[in-house]
This record gives C-alpha cells, sequence and structure tokens, in this order.
C-alpha cells in the first residue's frame, strides 16, 4: 500500500511542540514531522543519524564543539550518531521539521526528561 500526505495538512492535525509524529515508513526508518519550539534538550543517538529537513522556520543546532548549524526552509541537516546536540528555535518562532530515523531512535537518545516522548508513545498520524 502507498502512502500520500499532504504535509502542511499534518501539521494541522496536532498543535504540541517537541512531540513526533509518525507519518510513514521507508524501510527500516520512520518517517516524522515535529513542531519545534525554543530549547530541547542535550543528547545523543549512539547509534543512528539523524535527518532533519526544514519545511518551516528556522532550526538551530548546538553541537559540543561549539559549532552551531543554522537550517532554513528546504535546507536539510545530517547529525551522525554519537553526535552530541541541542537543537531549539529563537524568538519564540514555531519550526516545522521533518525527520528521517531508524524505527529504534530514542527521541532523546539515553537522555530521559520531561520532555521525552517514548517510541512507543509517538503518535501516528
Amino acid at each position: 500500500m502507498f502512502v500520500h500526505a499532504n504535509i502542511a495538512e499534518k501539521y494541522s492535525l496536532f498543535s504540541e511542540t517537541w512531540s513526533p509524529r509518525v507519518i510513514g515508513e521507508l524501510n527500516e526508518n520512520f518517517i516524522k514531522i515535529a513542531r519545534l519550539k525554543d530549547d530541547f534538550v542535550w543528547h545523543s543517538h549512539e547509534h543512528e543519524d539523524e535527518l532533519f529537513v526544514v519545511y518551516k522556520g528556522t532550526l538551530y543546532m548546538d553541537f559540543r564543539d561549539g559549532s552551531t548549524a543554522e537550517v532554513k526552509p528546504g535546507e536539510i541537516l545530517i547529525v551522525p550518531k554519537g553526535v552530541e546536540h541541542l537543537p531549539y528555535t529563537k524568538n519564540g518562532e514555531e519550526v516545522w521539521t521533518m525527520l528521517v530515523e531508524p524505527k529504534e531512535t530514542l527521541h532523546t537518545g539515553t537522555t530521559t526528561t520531561d520532555k521525552t516522548v517514548a517510541v512507543e508513545d509517538q503518535v501516528r498520524i
């Protein structure tokens, strides 16, 4: 069965931030969308690379080496496995992003906070 989805329509189905929604599967990966606003948490994924595709707004990503990536609409960022990163937005802007990651990827890696959403709790829309 094929999947056909309107991305903007999918974003209209939820308003929570930092709570990914699964919109499809590709091989052994989930395709997720998320609304991001303000700061998230420092974390890494020991075994998985993480792909961010920015749909709306500007995503900032800090790395422990002191560098920052600025990712604008239509751009991607791939964070290699094991690299600690901190995603955030500025000035109260909401960012819409799509993520492609292996199904077993933990939301905040081995870091657990009140913002962590377990894989089994990530809503499918």
